[in-house]
């Protein structure tokens, strides 16, 4: 007999095992390597939320008795959408643009189960940066924390000291807004260990 409570997550981010993991879920990893491409004009919300759907369907077509989590997270700040850095120069400017203002990160999960969507929600976190110094921001890149990150920066760890306010789940920050996933996998029978 399947165990058809199996869980996986369609993730390579650290940051999504550890907050998974330490919500008591058990799960397993197996990246969905489907690509993050912004579609012009598409609504930042529409986007995470098509991402993470798609990592969710990619995997759990071939795992189809598990239920499967896709994830994606984005920051918003002035109408710009703000990916991962692809080099320092990027890194910088978004920095510079976060810097002093209040931002949107909206981070959407799917749970899927062989091939179809069970359930999905873009969750969304207002946070706040003070002014930083040229220099924080070069010495910051420096140890290229930013480089993996939505918005060149990771609450959970230097760059948390940029933020002077959080409005909403830091989870979903760190990008997994655990309360909801922990929640949605409960209705589907998964429990906490």
């Amino acid at each position: 007999m399947v165990d058809s409570t199996k869980v996986i997550l369609a993730s390579a981010s650290p940051r999504r095992r550890q907050l998974l993991g330490a919500a008591g879920i058990s799960f397993e990893v197996i990246e969905s390597r489907v690509p993050e491409k912004h579609v012009a004009g598409e609504p930042a919300r529409d986007y995470a939320l098509r991402v993470a759907r798609d990592k969710a369907i990619a995997v759990s077509s071939r795992f189809p008795n598990a239920i499967v989590i896709g994830a994606d997270t984005i920051v918003v700040c002035e109408n710009q959408i703000l990916e991962k850095p692809a080099d320092a120069a990027e890194a910088r400017r978004m920095l510079a643009t976060l810097s002093s203002r209040t931002h949107t990160v909206v981070t959407a999960f799917a749970l899927a189960r062989a091939g179809k969507i069970l359930e999905s929600l873009p969750v969304e976190s207002r946070v706040t940066f003070r002014k930083l110094a040229d220099a924080e921001i070069e010495n910051y890149i420096s140890t290229d924390e930013p480089f993996d990150k939505a918005g060149a920066y990771g609450i959970q760890g230097i760059g948390g000291g940029f933020i002077s306010h959080v409005e909403g789940s830091r989870d979903n920050v760190m990008g997994l807004p655990t309360e909801h996933v922990v929640a949605a996998l409960a209705r589907w029978g998964v429990k906490q260990v």
